[in-house]
């Protein structure tokens, strides 16, 4: 399986138009969609990412939270937070993907 640096350096290279208007869409709405802090903006990521059961977009957030400054506690808990609404079994699968970066 490709990595995931390797599968998007790829896809921008087929496709930089399309990945600039992505990237420049994500932008605007993380930076400029509303009042919340950096490191809450990549809680609720993770949460999402983590509730739909994407584990690439959640190792990516993962390394963004903790670029944002994001402690792994909180981290965890806001993976956590997502058991009762979307189950158990997603949390778990998430926290072992969390893991999976410590080692």
């Amino acid at each position: 399986m490709k990595k995931r640096t390797e599968n998007l350096n790829e896809f921008i290279q087929h496709y930089p138009e399309v990945y600039e208007a992505y990237r420049q869409y994500g932008k605007a709405v993380h930076e400029e969609g509303g009042p919340l802090e950096e490191k809450t903006r990549w809680l609720i990521k993770v949460a999402l990412s983590a509730s739909s059961g994407y584990k690439f977009a959640l190792r990516t957030h993962v390394e963004k939270a903790k670029k944002a400054g994001c402690t792994m506690e909180e981290i965890e808990h806001a993976i956590l937070l997502i058991a009762p609404t979307v189950g158990f079994p997603k949390m778990m699968e998430a926290m072992m993907v969390l893991h999976e970066e410590e080692t």
